[in-house]
């Protein structure tokens, strides 16, 4: 008996960019896929959402994080270590999104167990369009943990 594929994705997006949120959410809005997006500013909120902690204790658990490396009060790769070291977050995939295409950034990304990298697209469409296709291969791809 074939899977059907899921209806709709939670995506947690941890992004300090104003313009790159936009970005994401018109992405979304604008694709057929039903995706449910959070916007998180910096790391210390990416792992207070994540841990349901300082006024997130209803927050979803996110089928997906979208992580910037960039970040303020905690880099994207220090919040990568402490999601894939923690044994209730380890499996949500994390699919790192910046602006960074430098080979330490990759390599150390895929060292904390990142499971994919991007470097952002600087042009509009193209950026919404990667967002669009990270989605759509979540959604209807990849196969997810349950929850």
């Amino acid at each position: 008996m074939t899977e059907q594929p899921r209806s709709s994705l939670d995506v947690l997006l941890v992004e300090d960019d104003p313009g790159d949120v936009l970005i994401a959410e018109e992405a979304l809005k604008a694709s057929k896929l039903r995706s449910r997006l959070t916007v998180v500013p910096d790391g210390i909120e990416a792992l207070a959402y994540l841990r349901r902690e300082n006024g997130y204790q209803d927050a979803e658990r996110p089928d997906l994080i979208l992580l910037d490396l960039n970040l303020p009060r905690k880099s994207g790769h220090e919040v990568l270590a402490e999601v894939k070291e923690d044994p209730e977050l380890r499996r949500i995939p994390v699919v790192v999104l910046t602006t960074s295409g430098a080979s330490e950034d990759v390599e150390r990304s895929y060292d904390l167990h990142a499971n994919v990298f991007v470097t952002k697209p600087v042009d509009f469409d193209h950026f919404a369009e990667v967002v669009r296709e990270i989605d759509s291969f979540f959604l209807t791809v990849a196969k997810l943990p349950d929850a």
